[in-house]
């Protein structure tokens, strides 16, 4: 049976709107419309709204099923609120489900950026046929999706997975505003601020790296710097990644321990430098994690790739649909 599915996403400097086509287990991208998020709240659910119908008309959709809705968090997934995300500023406790609702006349759901990724990847990505996976988005921040006994798992106030918060070390780059977290050593900000750091005293040293030649440079390093530069061999950005990667096992570690899941799905930076960061990840895993879990356990890069960020919405357009048919019956 095939499902016709609206979504958005609402970002803090762009917006997306997107319809596809679910059937069976595998989800087809019709057709996608981005734009600079609006001024106001208002504005951008006019212009989400807007960029769906004429999506819908550009490709004779004379109805969807259900819409879904991803952003980041915090947020009132049961009340359909967006509660002032840090890249959100003045979005405090907006209703961003009836308007799309009152406008389609369809079931409409809201879920935080990395549940919805999650949801995406249990359903047509790397995680299908699992009933207790992790997604773990590893890109511009480090957040978790937790599918448990085959549900969706959002906590009590929407708050679980933030798992970018937890210490690793005592110190280090600070992420989630705390230094030494699993985000401060697995983000693509944390990974350019350890790198930053790292260079300024091998510059010190006076050892050379392709990172930058001079102290000056170093604010220009980005995650992506190092990753090309750690595959050209630069030994500073192997030293770097390497760290990434063990303090990446060390965080998994505990997730394993703690959830016990039969897969863990990361996404972004992990799925493109799987093959930098895997081996001093699999070497903290053997050290820390419990065996009997870890065997259970298989830990691979997101399986939609690059389109996981579309997918995402329209696996909460499903989910609401799903939702909507069991209260219903």
């Amino acid at each position: 049976m095939t499902v016709l599915l609206g979504g958005v996403d609402i970002g803090g400097t762009k917006c997306a709107a997107v319809l596809g086509r679910a059937s069976g287990d595998g989800i087809e991208i019709v057709a996608k419309r981005g734009f600079p998020t609006p001024g106001s709240p208002r504005e951008a659910m006019e212009a989400l709204g807007s960029a769906l119908v004429e999506l819908m008309e550009e490709h004779r959709v004379s109805g969807l099923r259900a819409i879904g809705i991803s952003c980041g968090g915090p947020l009132d997934s049961a009340a359909g609120l967006i509660l002032s995300p840090p890249n959100l500023p003045g979005w405090d406790r907006i209703d961003v489900v009836t308007p799309l609702k009152e406008r389609f006349g369809v079931p409409v759901g809201l879920q935080n950026d990395a549940n919805a990724c999650a949801l995406a990847e249990w359903k047509w990505g790397a995680g299908k046929g699992s009933r207790n996976m992790i997604f773990l988005t590893f890109g511009t921040g480090m957040g978790a999706g937790l599918i448990l006994d085959g549900r969706l798992y959002s906590g009590t106030n929407d708050m679980a997975g933030e798992v970018g918060h937890m210490r690793l070390e005592h110190d280090g780059p600070v992420g989630y505003g705390k230094a030494g977290s699993f985000e401060g050593f697995c983000s693509g900000g944390g990974i350019a601020k350890l790198a930053r750091a790292k260079a300024l005293e091998w510059l010190a040293d006076g050892r050379a790296t392709l990172l930058c030649s001079k102290p000056g440079e170093a604010d220009g390093i980005t995650a992506k710097l190092v990753g090309d530069a750690a595959r050209a061999g630069d030994e500073l950005a192997l030293d770097v990644m390497g760290t990434v990667g063990r303090q990446l096992g060390r965080g998994l570690a505990v997730l394993v321990d703690v959830l016990n899941p039969e897969r863990i799905v990361i996404g972004s930076i992990y799925a493109r430098q799987q093959a930098l960061l895997e081996p001093g990840m699999l070497e903290q895993l053997q050290v820390e994690a419990l065996s009997l879990s870890l065997r259970a356990c298989r830990i691979v890069p997101a399986g939609l790739g690059e389109q996981v960020g579309d997918a995402a919405s329209l696996s909460v357009a499903q989910y609401a649909l799903t939702r909507e048919q069991e209260e219903g019956g």
